[in-house]
């Protein structure tokens, strides 16, 4: 396994170890009297590490994406980091950038942009502004739990709402449905839709995959609430790895259709940077008697590496296993009456605000 500052494996986080990137400057850290200052050692047992949320005053929040095979051209991230501690998350290399650990560090070291609202209320007023949906969750999940308190997110969406602009959410947390007073008048107006990730059924496999995501029953319950709101509900089983969630295919959609989901993706494990390591000293933790297995099918899929950056591949995998996964994902979609239609979001009911909160008239 990979060297680590902390000695033991940390229970109720995602991450066996605390990696060091070798892309940037950030050295490796030894176990030290700091260290002992963050956790208390009684009977032997380690104390859980506590989440540090630390204040970011970004002077820009709307995302700019060009690539080909991703279908939005702009997101806010409200948070750095990701509470969740999912292993396979591909963002947590952008902790690096901070010298911070993609391990530990992205899970329990993260960064809130109080400022959000404010500077995407000042960027969509912007003359020449295009209102394609802006989309939230594409990088950490901006309903991860320290959402309950900041409320930055809530507030991005009451700038939206305002504006009649579209957006999209991707999430795994049932906190979204906090929001359904603003998000069902917005799906009225069809101007919002919602994808809820739904990895596993399996609650022993969920407890260590994303140790601190919602249960996968409360995921599901997700899917009804916004059905039943009349927001369009998206299911996305991803990512699928091979050996560990991949038998769970076709119950995850059967559960999902029965929620009230009507489109539904998939995306193949992504290895990208430092994640890789990661994953694998998870899978030494976790199934050493098939990691070797694990990764064999990965690389298949990945061209012989474990990952695969390149433009629509990084998406859809390739190879034998990669095309038994689409086939089985396809059939069961089809029986289950999935991605019969495509979402569709309206653009042409925007109102551009005011930088002073209001809403112009032209």
């Amino acid at each position: 396994m990979s060297k680590s500052c902390y000695p033991d494996f940390v229970s109720g986080r995602g991450a066996p170890a605390n990696a060091t990137p070798t892309r940037f400057n950030l050295k490796s850290r030894e176990a030290d009297g700091d260290w002992l200052d963050e956790r208390e050692v009684l009977d032997g047992a380690i104390a859980p590490i506590r989440t540090h949320v630390t204040t970011e005053r970004p002077k820009t929040i709307l995302a700019r994406n060009t690539s080909p095979d991703i279908p939005f051209d702009k997101s806010v991230n409200p948070y750095r980091g990701c509470e969740h501690g999912c292993i396979y998350c591909y963002a947590r290399p952008t902790h690096a950038f901070h010298d911070l650990s993609p391990g530990l560090d992205f899970e329990s070291r993260l960064f809130a942009k109080p400022d959000a609202a404010r500077l995407l209320r000042a960027e969509i007023a912007k003359k020449g502004h295009v209102p394609t949906p802006i989309a939230f969750g594409t990088n950490t999940d901006a309903y991860q739990p320290i959402e309950r308190d900041w409320r930055i997110m809530r507030q991005c969406i009451e700038v939206l709402a305002e504006a009649n602009h579209p957006m999209t959410i991707t999430t795994k947390s049932d906190r979204v449905l906090r929001d359904l007073d603003l998000l069902a008048p917005m799906a009225a107006k069809g101007l919002v839709a919602v994808a809820v990730s739904v990895t596993m059924l399996n609650p022993d496999l969920h407890r260590i995959l994303e140790p601190r995501a919602p249960h996968p029953r409360k995921r599901l319950a997700v899917l009804k609430g916004l059905a039943d709101a009349g927001i369009a509900a998206h299911v996305n089983v991803a990512p699928i790895i091979p050996a560990i969630n991949d038998g769970e295919i076709e119950a995850i959609l059967e559960q999902a259709a029965l929620m009230g989901a009507k489109t539904a993706t998939w995306i193949p494990l992504r290895l990208p940077h430092e994640v890789a390591p990661l994953f694998q000293d998870w899978l030494q933790v976790h199934f050493p008697e098939r990691a070797g297995k694990v990764m064999s099918i990965v690389r298949s899929i990945r061209e012989g590496r474990d990952n695969d950056p390149n433009f629509f591949q990084r998406m859809r995998g390739s190879g034998p296993w990669a095309d038994l996964i689409r086939t089985r994902f396809k059939i069961a979609a089809r029986k289950l009456g999935l991605n019969q239609t495509k979402i569709q979001l309206r653009s042409d009911l925007f109102v551009p605000p005011r930088s002073d909160g209001q809403l112009a008239l032209f």
